[in-house]
């Protein structure tokens, strides 16, 4: 007997943020395999005879494997078990998905994924931006500031990172924008490009600072927190 597995986007971290059909979904579980920053009061709306489960991934902690996760989840479905894989975030960024759906599709096992509210989004929505603007911001993109070894990806389209008029989004990038930085300026990005560096976005523990691209580059070396960071730069302010 197979069971189901819903990929339930739990958002940054905020509980009032979730969909209501992740609301839904957490309810109904019968396991819940959560991420590190899918914990804590999100986790209120899981049953409370529910098998919870943390496979959590941060950097510089020891953590789980993606096998061992992938492998886990299948055995709870594979019980029959109606079982939500909690995702930080929304599911569909850089947050590993199509390992976990690959490993769902290899054993026959159904499921479903909702989206949710990405860092990027809470961010801008709590520092009073938008991410588009017209004429000035029509474009916008996310990356990841590191690869599987930590080390800032080695190819990236850096003439599209150093486009002012884009709204660039770096997840998890806390390590790797001073060299970041220092690439896209050679690229021909202005040095005072607005930055904004938000911390724990959305969480009690919340901290939003506007820099420069420059700025943050020199920032970022000598700060030392475990708050989950995303950096936002482009024309993130109205023009005089």
């Amino acid at each position: 007997m197979s069971g189901f597995v819903s990929f339930v986007s739990s958002g940054p971290g905020d509980p009032e943020l979730l969909t209501l059909k992740a609301v839904a979904r957490l309810k109904a579980a019968d396991a819940v395999l959560y991420d590190d920053l899918s914990s804590g009061p999100i986790l209120d709306h899981a049953r409370a005879d529910a098998d919870l489960v943390g496979v959590g991934k941060r950097a510089g902690r020891p953590s789980p494997k993606q096998d061992h996760v992938s492998r886990l989840m299948v055995e709870y479905a594979a019980t029959g078990a109606q079982v939500v894989r909690l995702k930080s975030g929304d599911a569909a960024i850089f947050g590993r998905l199509e390992e976990e759906i690959c490993a769902l599709r290899a054993a026959g096992i159904a499921y479903e994924i909702i989206p949710g509210v990405t860092a990027a989004s809470a961010a801008a929505a709590a520092t009073g931006i938008p991410l588009t603007r017209r004429l000035t911001a029509r474009r916008l993109q996310f990356i990841t500031g590191h690869d599987v070894t930590g080390a800032l990806p080695g190819e990236i389209n850096i003439a599209a990172l150093a486009d002012a008029t884009a709204t660039t989004a770096v997840y998890m990038g806390r390590r790797t924008f001073a060299e970041l930085a220092g690439r896209l300026i050679a690229g021909g990005l202005p040095p005072d490009t607005p930055a904004l560096l938000a911390e724990g976005v959305s969480t009690p523990q919340q901290a939003l600072g506007r820099h420069t691209v420059a700025e943050l580059a020199a920032l970022l070396p000598d700060r030392c927190t475990d708050a989950p960071a995303l950096i936002l730069y482009g024309p993130l302010t109205e023009e005089d």
